[in-house]
């Protein structure tokens, strides 16, 4: 018998390279995505557009997202990272400048839909996790991957007061531009993430098929249940993260408010993230998800009931932060402890089109009920609900290793 952390490979690249280049790709690919909220206002204003058009199109570029990044991490497991970040790279600067472009909903949701939730799924963790798993011993894998995920959340803090910044000085249009100039870094930086195991575009060889990796992996219940848990993550913060600055506005507060809220999420979201990935070194993930999750459900039922104000949404936005990505590193982490990591790529892939299909629903449905209702509230209660069930459906994950026979590589022990 054996299990899957026996048969992973040693590291090639170094441990530094990989965490610069990684965290640096991420800051950028997740930095320009979480101020896309900013866009909702100008762009629903000038164009004549209802909220549903843009939230339709940040709610399709979520399920393209998780589509498609199953793909790209079945294509990184077999040629490696480097090829698909640089498609990826290429793909995020057409989709900004279609996106700035667009004279009708139809193309919006197809450029800021389809065409940049396909390169997301090039540029951020499926990929580079998958480079983490099979280059960082097992021994440090948790806190790699929460170093990397801090990385997404600086540039949401480093990103997003640029952003504001840019559409305020320049124009909502232009802004979309300059950002089609910085996406376009990921090139070169992807060309320190070649894995000297992808020779010639082939892969190493694997104890399993894509086809068993994948009937083990869907049969297995603690897989089941940390998709559905991510799906609940999806749906939360992708719709705080769309919805949030029209919220504060409709509630009186200044757009500067939301900027700064949103930076906050993002400030925080690096302690969250990297205290995430250390903890889940010595204690098991399957606690820290649900203490996040219920944590969540808390959060957003004060944020509810306290009067509103620049200091309530400041304190909120914070508390948030230390929650708002810390279930990745735990849950592909997990992922990578039951499996193994020749097939981590594609089985991250699939869970979190889990959580884009959450984003999906979050940011659409906060954009249908705002439009039918005049208020975010429904969607608010949804969100505290659904913290409370994925807290509850984290607490029977089992984290430890598949064994598998010689003969039977697709089924569980």
């Amino acid at each position: 018998m054996t299990s899957p952390s026996a048969t992973a490979p040693a590291p090639r690249l170094s441990a530094l390279q990989v965490l610069a280049c990684g965290a640096a790709i991420v800051t950028l690919s997740m930095g320009v995505r979480h101020g896309f909220g900013l866009w909702l206002l100008p762009i629903t204003q000038d164009q004549g557009w209802t909220r549903e058009n843009f939230a339709f199109a940040l709610a399709i570029q979520n399920l393209s997202w998780g589509l498609f990044g199953i793909f790209a991490g079945m294509a990184a497991d077999r040629y490696g990272a480097f090829r698909v970040l640089l498609v990826g790279a290429v793909l995020y600067a057409l989709g900004l400048a279609g996106m700035a472009l667009s004279p009708t909903p139809l193309t919006f949701a197809l450029t800021a839909g389809v065409l940049i939730g396909a390169a997301q799924a090039g540029t951020t963790y499926a990929v580079i996790y998958g480079v983490i798993g099979r280059q960082i011993p097992a021994e440090k894998r948790s806190w790699a991957m929460g170093v990397a995920a801090a990385a997404g959340s600086f540039g949401q803090f480093l990103m997003v007061p640029i952003e504001g910044w840019l559409i305020s000085s320049f124009g909502w249009q232009e802004a979309l531009l300059f950002l089609c100039a910085a996406v376009l870094l990921i090139m070169p930086l992807s060309l320190f993430l070649r894995e000297p195991g992808f020779v010639g575009g082939i892969a190493p060889k694997r104890e399993q098929t894509i086809v068993q990796a994948l009937r083990e992996a869907f049969k297995y219940r603690s897989f089941q249940l940390l998709m559905a848990g991510y799906f609940v993550c999806g749906f939360q913060v992708v719709f705080i993260g769309v919805h949030m600055p029209s919220y504060l506005k409709d509630n009186g507060l200044s757009p500067q408010v939301a900027s700064y809220a949103l930076a906050l999420i993002g400030l925080f979201n690096v302690i969250g993230t990297y205290a995430a990935g250390a903890l889940g070194q010595r204690f098991p993930k399957r606690y820290i998800l649900s203490f996040i999750y219920i944590a969540r459900a808390v959060a957003i039922s004060i944020f509810l009931i306290v009067p509103l104000s620049p200091a309530s949404v400041y304190v909120f936005a914070s508390v948030m932060g230390v929650l708002w990505l810390s279930t990745v590193p735990p849950t592909n982490a997990v992922v990578a402890q039951i499996f193994g990591v020749a097939h981590l790529s594609m089985l991250g892939g699939f869970v979190f089109f889990s959580h884009q299909i959450g984003s999906f629903m979050g940011v659409w449905l906060g954009g249908v009920l705002y439009d039918q209702t005049g208020s975010y509230d429904i969607v608010w209660y949804i969100s505290i609900a659904l913290g409370v069930f994925a807290a509850l459906i984290n607490l029977p994950v089992r984290e430890s290793p598949i064994t598998r026979g010689p003969q039977r590589m697709g089924a569980a022990a």
